[in-house]
């Protein structure tokens, strides 16, 4: 997937500072937004940095939520998103004896729903691992934190 979307890139990186075509209908698909006048040639980005992107995700060295954050930002100050990501400290934690730690704090502070899902009730294992991601700041890797609280809560 990345090694199409490489040449994809590349493909219109090449096209973009090529000059217009000779074909108005070429020109008239390129994406534009009127209302901004930004054009794929005078963002401040360079194509390949959304390749860099989502190898980040993929590698879940973000989330999808930190992933819309660095973009944002991308377009803004055209950084890469790995300077982003270290200069706003968006890394996921996925040291798994932090999580477990958050993981403890969330369950001893909510028993109730940690009950619940020891009888049964699969949605309360979402509520705590939605306490989880508040206690981490969000930067807890969600699917390990469901992990660990799973199997914490069947011990």
């Amino acid at each position: 997937m990345i090694n199409n979307l490489r040449a994809k890139l590349a493909e219109s990186s090449s096209r973009r500072e090529s000059a217009p075509s000779e074909d108005p209908a070429i020109d008239q698909n390129r994406p534009t937004s009127a209302a901004t006048g930004i054009t794929l040639a005078n963002l401040k980005f360079k194509p390949e940095a959304i390749v860099e992107l989502v190898g980040l995700v993929d590698a879940k060295t973000i989330s999808s939520s930190a992933a819309q954050q660095v973009f944002a930002e991308m377009f803004d100050t055209g950084k890469s998103p790995a300077a982003i990501v270290r200069e706003k400290g968006l890394a996921q934690v996925s040291d798994t004896g932090a999580i477990e730690k958050f993981c403890d704090e969330a369950i001893a502070a909510n028993p109730g729903p940690a009950n619940d899902f020891r009888s049964g009730k699969a949605a309360a294992l979402n509520f705590l691992k939605g306490q989880v991601m508040k206690l981490s700041k969000g930067k807890a890797n969600p699917a390990l934190a469901g992990e660990i609280l799973e199997r914490k809560l069947r011990g």
